[in-house]
C-alpha cells in the first residue's frame, strides 16, 4: 500500500510539473490579442460565477465549501457584502500563491477573484432567482462548475482553497488533492448547519459540493480517465516534436495511405491522461488546424506510465 501511494504521489507531481511547464510555454507564445481574449472570457465566466452565488447559493442559505462558503457564513455575522468578503479572504491566499508559484500565475487569478467579487455584489440586490432550495443547489453548483472550468482553461483560477491545497501538496505530496478538497468542504458545510440552524440547508449544500465536483471534472477533462488519440496531418513531425517536448507523452507512428490519393502518411497515435488531453488539442490546433483527429476512450491501459500487467484488479 505504501508503494502504491508513493507511485500515485509521484504521478500527481509529474502531472503538475508538466502542466506548469506547459502553461509557462503557452503564456510566452500568446499574442496581445490572445491575452485580451483570455481576460474577456475570464470576465464573462466571473459573471456566471457571481450569478450562481448571488441568485441561487447565497440567498438560499447554502454554503457549499471553499472561500465562497466561508464568505457566506461570515456575511451573517459581519456587516460586509459577500463579494467583499470573498475578496478580503482571498488577499492573503493570493499573496501565499505569489510566494509559492510566482507572479505570472497569480495576475490572472487575482483578476478573476476581483471580477467575481465585484459582480457578486452588483447582482446581490436582485435577490433569489428561486425559493426552491433543491433547484437553487443544483443550478448554482452547475453554474459554479462551468465558470470555474472556463477560468481554469484560460490559465487562471478562482483563488481560494485550491491555492492553499496546492501549497499543502508541495509540502505533503502523499496527500490526495480530492481528499483535501473533500475535507475542507465537509468542515464548511457542517459549520453552515449550525450557523443557519438548518440541517436541510447543510445537506443541500453537500449536494451542491458533489454536483460541482462532478460537473467540473466533465467540463475540464471529459468523462473518461484517458484518451486514445489518432492524428492524421501533413505536419506530423511538428506535432510529434511538440507532444514529446511539451507534454513528455509517448507517441507511436502508424503507417497508412490515403484510399483516394494513394499517398503514404504517418498516423500519430498516443494515449494521454485526461488532465493533459486539452493540451494535445491545443498543440494540434496550433500546428495544423486542418488535421484529422480521432479521439476515443481508453478504459484500461497497461504498460509504462500506466497499470502493470500484473497489478490486481479492483
Amino acid at each position: 500500500m505504501k508503494d502504491k501511494s508513493a507511485d500515485q504521489a509521484a504521478e500527481e507531481r509529474y502531472l503538475a510539473k508538466i502542466e506548469q511547464e506547459y502553461e509557462e510555454k503557452r503564456e510566452k507564445k500568446k499574442s496581445v490579442k490572445e491575452i485580451a481574449l483570455d481576460y474577456i472570457i475570464i470576465t464573462l465566466a466571473s459573471v456566471v460565477y457571481a450569478a450562481a452565488v448571488s441568485l441561487f447559493i447565497d440567498p438560499n442559505d447554502l454554503a457549499p465549501g471553499g472561500v465562497t462558503g466561508i464568505a457566506i457564513l461570515l456575511n451573517r455575522a459581519i456587516p460586509l457584502e459577500t463579494g467583499t468578503l470573498i475578496l478580503l479572504i482571498n488577499i492573503p491566499i493570493v499573496l501565499l500563491g505569489v510566494w509559492k508559484f510566482g507572479v505570472r500565475f497569480i495576475i490572472s487569478t487575482f483578476y478573476a477573484i476581483a471580477m467575481t467579487s465585484l459582480f457578486t455584489n452588483l447582482l446581490a440586490p436582485l435577490g433569489a432567482a428561486t425559493d426552491d432550495i433543491l433547484l437553487a443547489a443544483l443550478a448554482g453548483s452547475v453554474l459554479i462548475a462551468v465558470s470555474i472550468g472556463t477560468i481554469f482553461k484560460r490559465g487562471a483560477t478562482t483563488g481560494g482553497t485550491d491555492i492553499i491545497i496546492k501549497c499543502l501538496r508541495l509540502k505533503f505530496p502523499h496527500l490526495k488533492t480530492g481528499i483535501l478538497f473533500f475535507m475542507t468542504d465537509v468542515c464548511i458545510v457542517s459549520i453552515s448547519g449550525f450557523v443557519f440552524r438548518n440541517i436541510d440547508a447543510a445537506l443541500y449544500a453537500g449536494i451542491a459540493v458533489v454536483v460541482t465536483a462532478v460537473v467540473l471534472d466533465v467540463v475540464l477533462y471529459g468523462r473518461d480517465g484517458a484518451k486514445l488519440v489518432y492524428i492524421i496531418s501533413d505536419c506530423q513531425e511538428k506535432i510529434t516534436d511538440r507532444l514529446l517536448a511539451d507534454l513528455d507523452v509517448g507517441v507511436t507512428h502508424l503507417s497508412g495511405a490515403g484510399a483516394y490519393s494513394g499517398k503514404e502518411k504517418k498516423i500519430i497515435m498516443c494515449v494521454v491522461k485526461k488532465p493533459l488531453f486539452p493540451r494535445v488539442e491545443e498543440i494540434v490546433k496550433e500546428e495544423d488546424p486542418d488535421a484529422f483527429m480521432i479521439v476515443t476512450s481508453a478504459t484500461e491501459i497497461f504498460g509504462e506510465g500506466y497499470k502493470s500487467y500484473f497489478s490486481e484488479k479492483i
